[in-house]
């Protein structure tokens, strides 16, 4: 219905021709920003909403949890709390402050930027419900076994003293709720601070996407990725590694890449790399961390994002 209303619009009201790339573009751009802030606020303001019923003290007990249960709560945790990889890190701070184990709470630092609301509506309505409900469950895998293996290559050493000055127990932070009406204020109130927060994101996103999507020749990004073969997934790791941005821009050009003929696979790990880890990241981690134990943690994420890139790769005309 929503491209229909674009047809009309651009190609009857505004008289484009439809051959145009500026017309092709500018339906884009607006069918899909539009979707994209409708489903954002929708979805994030049900998942607050819902996150509302979750005790603190319970969050907690599971974060303290020694073995894998606590590697899985912490990255459940992660993929329902709105940040990026470098807004994770105070959260992450007051973990270890608050004494969970350094596994467990790199479990909340992989996973928070990977997965969150509003990534995975913007997923939702590119790729849809099956590639979404994989890459949901690929970044939980990646999360909770990557911290589960950090935590047990005994690292803590290469911890700094003194960590951060928050308070034991002040990263649990959650809403203060008491009726029904609170919590559906406390839902709203989480998605208009963060559709505030990315909206120049997603214009920036989807303007470049409707950029590749209808200027970037298929047979030359086909050749790019023919060029690099096998290599493809860890290129493209390679790559987005070093780089920061936003999920709400990442997200439209990883699925312009793969309109384009860049594997499945290949452009989710690109997406992954991104979200997950960046310089300006380990610059941040440096305050907690010695060099070693962030080379280790950046090294067993991008070895576990490569996996995935490969494995999404084969099941891909599974998923599509």
């Amino acid at each position: 219905m929503l491209s229909r209303i674009m047809d009309e619009l651009i190609y009857g009201v505004l008289r484009m021709p439809e051959e145009s790339p500026a017309a092709g573009m500018l339906h884009f751009f607006l069918a899909d920003t539009i979707k994209i802030f409708f489903l954002l606020f929708v979805m994030i303001s049900v998942i607050g909403f819902l996150r509302s019923f979750i005790p603190q003290e319970r969050i907690r007990d599971w974060l303290k949890h020694q073995g894998i249960l606590g590697n899985i709560g912490a990255a459940a945790f992660g993929a329902v709390t709105p940040f990026c990889s470098c807004s994770s890190i105070p959260i992450f701070l007051g973990f270890l402050e608050a004494g969970a184990p350094l596994g467990v709470t790199f479990s909340f630092l992989i996973t928070s930027p990977i997965i969150n609301e509003y990534l995975l509506v913007l997923m939702l309505g590119f790729f849809g419900w099956k590639i979404t409900l994989v890459y949901l469950c690929s970044g939980i895998f990646v999360g909770a076994v990557g911290g589960y293996l950090l935590g047990r290559m005994n690292l803590e050493r290469h911890l700094e003293t003194d960590l951060v000055d928050a308070e034991p127990g002040s990263a649990f932070i959650g809403p203060v709720v008491q009726t029904w009406q609170d919590r559906i204020r406390f839902g709203l109130h989480e998605a208009w601070s963060i559709v505030r927060k990315i909206w120049l994101w997603v214009l920036v996103g989807v303007g470049l996407g409707a950029v590749i999507h209808n200027m970037v020749p298929q047979a030359m990004i086909e050749r790019i990725i023919a060029s690099t073969g096998v290599f493809a997934v860890p290129l493209a790791v390679l790559v987005g590694v070093p780089m920061y941005g936003s999920c709400a821009a990442i997200v439209p050009v990883a699925v312009v890449l793969f309109q384009k003929g860049v594997p499945l696979g290949t452009a989710i790990a690109l997406m992954m790399a991104i979200s997950a880890l960046s310089l300006p990241e380990a610059v941040l981690l440096r305050r907690a961390m010695r060099l070693p134990l962030i080379a280790a943690f950046f090294g067993v994420v991008s070895i576990y994002i490569i996996v995935i890139g490969y494995l999404l790769n084969v099941l891909q005309p599974v998923l599509m």
